[in-house]
């Protein structure tokens, strides 16, 4: 039924596919960027903590009796550290973009996106007709200009932490201009909470920036924090607000107990051991520098390579030399890139080899 269309996807190199992948080989592929998904021990607090209550599964929405006391204490416990008033978990991070987004952008509102914002929040964006607006990816100048060319009843603007192909960071001025505006700013930290920040709480932390009632963060559980699921901070009106709007938040079933629980002890256990984890991320971090010459402030490194079919030569070169690496393709990025996760259960040693592998085109 779809042959030619998987025909033109195999011949322009985007054909994709799931693969089971062996074990064995060192992950610099995945966001799993603290290496929480090999850790065992966390993972039997999580059994431990769901056993003592009866009820183990999520049941219905959260809004009919899905909602378990292990989400309620999770919210909390994210409020309290990332200095919110209010917080909700949700079932993913791509649920989360579409609840806010879909939800908050009213009849009057203008969105003001980021063009290398999340798949998920473009396509919640195409729900709002023309009240959503693209500005050039990290450019505080267009965005200045569409603001003023835009006025609405809100103005909301959305970014990430940071941007999940290029690891570069959103900046700190786009965090002033939303203020000096007034704008609601929605700040998508999947991949900066756990990577940023002296107690590695993300981007808000990272550039010492005091929350008010017009921040919104949103994140996921499936990176840092080794579980699955995701979380929207926020004021309690517009927590309020989402609960009684957001269309995945009302219909869908209440995220996973026990996922919910794994983030919260890894929550708890990286709160604790922050230090350990940031000289880690440091240590990787210098070793990029010197090995290939260019500053990187998060976890992701992506080195561009020339064409999907050289991509995808170079992943199966390095995975024969025990390195599993993303080779991402159009058209999740605008050209192709080998896309090298710092992961911190990968030793210094290996990452510097892959590094040099890639950068020099010494594959087999």
């Amino acid at each position: 039924m779809y042959e030619n269309e998987l025909k033109a996807l195999k011949k322009a190199g985007r054909f994709r596919e799931r693969k089971l992948f062996d074990d064995r080989l060192d992950d610099l592929a995945s966001n799993d960027y603290l290496g929480l998904s090999l850790n065992k021990k966390q993972f039997k607090k999580a059994v431990k903590l769901v056993n003592e209550y009866d009820t183990v599964s999520s049941k219905a929405s959260m809004l009919v009796n899905g909602y378990h006391p292990i989400h309620r204490i999770f919210e909390m416990t994210m409020a309290e550290y990332n200095g919110f008033e209010e917080g909700l978990v949700v079932g993913s991070g791509f649920l989360a973009n579409m609840a806010l987004i879909e939800a908050l952008v009213r009849k009057g509102d203008m969105l003001f996106m980021d063009e290398e914002y999340h798949a998920s929040g473009v396509m919640a964006s195409q729900l709002l007709g023309d009240r959503v607006v693209t500005f050039a990816h990290n450019d505080v100048d267009d965005l200045r200009e569409k603001l003023a060319a835009h006025p609405a009843k809100r103005q909301i603007i959305a970014v990430e932490g940071v941007y999940s192909m290029g690891g570069d960071l959103c900046k700190k001025e786009i965090f002033d201009l939303a203020d000096q505006v007034k704008a609601l700013l929605i700040v998508d930290e999947a991949h900066s909470a756990g990577v940023l920040g002296l107690k590695l709480l993300g981007i808000f932390e990272y550039y010492g920036i005091k929350i008010n009632e017009r921040h919104i963060k949103m994140g996921t559980l499936g990176k840092a924090y080794g579980s699955y699921g995701a979380y929207i901070l926020a004021s309690k009106t517009v927590i309020s607000f989402l609960e009684n709007r957001a269309k995945p938040i009302i219909y869908s079933t209440a995220p996973s107990v026990f996922d919910t629980a794994l983030a919260l002890v890894n929550v708890k256990h990286i709160r604790k051991n922050a230090a350990k984890y940031s000289k880690k991320i440091l240590e990787r971090q210098i070793a990029v520098r010197n090995q290939l010459g260019i500053t990187c402030h998060s976890l992701i490194v992506p080195i561009e390579m020339p064409s999907n079919e050289h991509a995808l030569y170079v992943q199966k070169g390095l995975m024969a030399q025990g390195y599993l690496v993303g080779a991402i393709r159009q058209p999740t990025v605008e050209k192709p890139i080998m896309r090298v996760i710092l992961n911190l259960s990968v030793s210094v040693k290996k990452i510097r080899h892959a590094l040099a592998l890639i950068s020099h085109n010494t594959v087999q």
